[in-house]
């Protein structure tokens, strides 16, 4: 079918060109006039947290907002003194004057908020709560609120903006993470010039991941009208189709021109082309897309869209792969090898006696001869860069890991200076108070009060804020303070203590402790780790079994598939160890830019694996399906490894190199999520492309020989025939070697032309 479709395209090039044109310039022009854009918003359905949200937005609407918070600090006196606390008052007074701001509570006038106000008095602070969700703040509330805080620094009074609404409209930048994407790809034009030694060849690939690029990222904008997706989704999405888009074009351009070379024409080169590499993208792509969708098993909804956002990119990176890519190279034809670099030499597959010469086979009989050696020390240099994976720590970053000199970064030590850490991540405790609480507010009053003084006892709570309560008494609403940092396990512990002292804390106050929730960005983000941490099992059983039968239909083999699921694990958690070292440890991450040690965000080891579990099935079916092509025409296990490895390694390690360029120029971002993405895929590819595939795989299937191919007959006759080569039909076991069955295979059994 896919050979018939590459015919096709080329044939009626025009044809398909204008209908994806057409579609690009339509998105193009509907997301220009109706797209949104992106939110991120950390909902985890069935969590206390939650729940909390969910009572907050019937009861107090007003205060499930986004918000800010203002810092100020007096270089000299106090921030109670005549001058500073007029100029505060003025300041509040502006950010009160802002559009959809809820009442701000003045500590220097309100003694219920007095402990806003440091111990040695020259620290402020307090929250701007907006009453509308974030993506409907102006987008220029940074600016509005500095505009509004003039008369501080005017009155030599330091002042600086936190929180969430400054965190999404101040998001950290440079020149270099503005231009990161430009970096990725002048890198991969390089290497591209290098592989394929044309010019021509090369604008092929970085032409189609570019359209694949500008069509996904129109319609992402578009449905972001209507669904909420998350700030790293097209982020993410960006670097999944220029590395794969460019990795999938690769492959077919290389194949196309090594049909040419064999004396094919022009249609007959793309329908095979399409047939054999198309057929391995296409296997290659939707297994991508299967472990991104796997995310929606974590029960997140900002994951799930986050998976099915990257799976979006790739499948229209895919689908350009497989149609735009053929009819633009039907539109060329022969002229896809000009602008040759006078060096290079031609794409063909080369004779036996050539082929022994080159680096690759110099390379693959090495490995050959000694895998008893190479299969035990690769193994080891995997395990060993997996070791700090047991240290990892998992939480969400704060404003402690901005760089320095944000605004945010800036409050954040302000606030931890005078108050400690914990006030930068404070509790909050809401829930129903008894009927007649607004018959008897002096007696509700009372209640709180009591309920307050309990919840400051509890070990580890800094301080108790009773907080704005609703006029008409319907809700509790306490700020509860802990003495340690958001992300401290301290603070974690107090969440659940918090939690199962609640109906002892309650006893005799007439409020119902299964309705009393703990909630507040620090609780929520708590119960997402959480909530990553209990659902990650069950992505990895569906991703590896999904994969494991996939691999087991295309290979006819139980030892390919679980080779490939381990191997896949090991290249992982060398990636993972490797971010627990620079990010956690510290060690190296001056050469990333990263200032200080961040935790690792909760939810990057799951996308990682899920991302990388799917990429790594590129080089998988390339190298594998090289082998087994040449196993079945050979019978020899020895001579189909050294082979398949020998003509794949320099594609595969060309693309792996084009993969690494994208993902390292994600690295320049400032924001330290951004560059724990980039650097881990990268290092996962770079680890994948070299050991896994160029030493312990062609290593551990040169020790077992035959039995790489070995399958039950029971199993054999009930699993569906999944072909990635044209005209590769459903053969006798005998054609099929030991996966059949015990024969030997056919020698002269007719095999295409390797991918």
């Amino acid at each position: 079918m896919l050979g018939r479709l590459g015919r096709s395209a080329a044939r009626h090039h025009w044809w398909f060109l204008a209908l994806w044109l057409l579609l690009a310039i339509t998105l193009g022009t509907v997301s220009n006039r109706a797209g949104g854009r992106p939110i991120d918003d950390f909902t985890i359905p069935g969590t206390e947290a939650q729940r909390a949200i969910d009572l907050l937005e019937q009861q107090f609407p007003a205060a499930t907002g986004t918000s800010a918070t203002v810092v100020f600090r007096t270089p000299t006196g106090k921030v109670t003194d005549a001058p500073n606390e007029q100029a505060i008052d003025q300041v509040l007074a502006n950010l009160q004057a802002l559009p959809n701001v809820a009442p701000i509570e003045n500590p220097l006038t309100n003694p219920i908020f007095a402990g806003n106000i440091s111990p040695d008095g020259t620290i402020l602070y307090t929250s701007v709560q907006f009453t509308v969700p974030a993506d409907q703040v102006d987008s220029d509330v940074v600016d509005q609120l500095e505009q509004a805080a003039q008369p501080a620094p005017a009155a030599g009074i330091e002042v600086e903006f936190g929180g969430a609404v400054v965190d999404i409209y101040n998001a950290p930048r440079s020149a270099i993470s503005d231009h990161a994407d430009d970096v990725g790809l002048a890198l991969a034009v390089i290497i591209l010039l290098i592989s394929l030694g044309s010019g021509v060849a090369m604008l092929l690939p970085i032409g189609t991941a570019l359209f694949s690029l500008g069509v996904a990222t129109s319609l992402i904008v578009i449905l972001e009208r209507s669904f909420e997706i998350g700030s790293i989704g097209p982020i993410l999405g960006t670097m999944l189709c220029l590395g794969v888009g460019i990795d999938y074009s690769l492959f077919v351009v290389s194949r196309y021109r090594q049909n040419l070379a064999e004396g094919m024409d022009t249609d007959d080169a793309v329908g095979k082309a399409l047939a054999t590499a198309g057929s391995a993208v296409l296997f290659a792509g939707l297994t991508v897309c299967l472990a991104m969708v796997a995310l929606g098993v974590m029960g997140i909804p900002y994951v799930r869209t986050l998976g099915l956002t990257a799976a979006l990119f790739v499948l229209v990176t895919m689908g350009a792969a497989l149609t735009f890519l053929p009819a633009m190279i039907g539109l060329l034809g022969r002229r896809v090898d000009s602008l040759r670099l006078p060096w290079h030499h031609r794409t063909q597959e080369l004779p036996a006696d050539q082929l022994s010469r080159t680096l690759s086979a110099r390379w693959a009989h090495e490995i050959a001869r000694r895998p008893w050696l190479f299969a035990p020390v690769s193994l080891v240099v995997l395990l060993m860069l997996t070791v700090p994976l047991l240290r990892i720590d998992l939480g969400f970053p704060t404003d402690a890991s901005a760089p320095a000199g944000t605004t945010q970064r800036k409050a954040y030590d302000l606030i931890t200076e005078g108050f400690g850490e914990g006030a930068n991540g404070p509790l909050l405790l809401v829930g129903p108070l008894p009927p007649n609480a607004s018959s008897e507010p002096q007696q509700t009053l009372t209640l709180v009060e009591g309920f307050v003084q309990k919840l400051g006892a509890i070990p580890d709570v800094a301080r108790v804020i009773p907080g704005s309560n609703p006029p008409d008494y319907t809700i509790l609403f306490i700020e509860v303070v802990p003495r340690s940092g958001p992300n401290a396990p301290e603070t974690k512990q107090l969440v659940e203590n918090l939690r199962a002292q609640m109906p002892q804390a309650l006893q005799g106050t007439g409020i119902d402790p299964d309705q009393v929730y703990i909630g507040g960005t620090t609780a929520e983000l708590i119960d997402l780790t959480n909530r990553i941490t209990e659902r990650m099992p069950y992505l990895f059983a569906v991703v590896l079994g999904g994969s494991f039968l996939l691999l087991m239909m295309v290979f006819r083999s139980l030892f390919v598939p679980f080779k490939a699921a381990v191997m896949n694990l090991l290249s992982i958690g060398a990636a993972y160890g490797v971010l627990v070292a620079v990010f956690e440890w510290g060690w190296g991450r001056g050469a990333i830019g990263l200032e200080e040690t961040v935790i690792i965000a909760a939810f990057v080891p799951v996308m990682m694996f899920a991302i990388l579990f799917g990429l790594s099935m590129d080089y998988e079916v390339f190298l594998l399906s090289r082998i087994r092509e040449e196993y079945l025409r050979s019978g020899d296990s020895h001579t189909s490894v050294v082979i398949g490895l020998a003509n794949t390694a320099r594609v595969i390690t060309s693309a792996a190199l084009i993969m690494i360029a994208v993902f390292l120029s994600f690295v320049t971002n400032p924001d330290p999520t951004v560059k724990m993405i980039g650097l881990g895929l990268a290092v996962a590819v770079l680890v994948d492309a070299t050991i896994v595939r160029m030493v312990l795989v062609p290593s551990t299937m040169e020790l077992m020989g035959r039995a790489n191919w070995w399958l039950p007959r029971w199993l054999d006759r009930i699993l569906p025939d999944i072909h990635l080569d044209e005209g590769r039909a459903a053969t006798t076991d005998g054609a099929r070697g030991p996966g059949g069955g015990d024969e030997e295979p056919e020698p002269d059994a007719p095999v295409p032309t390797p991918v």
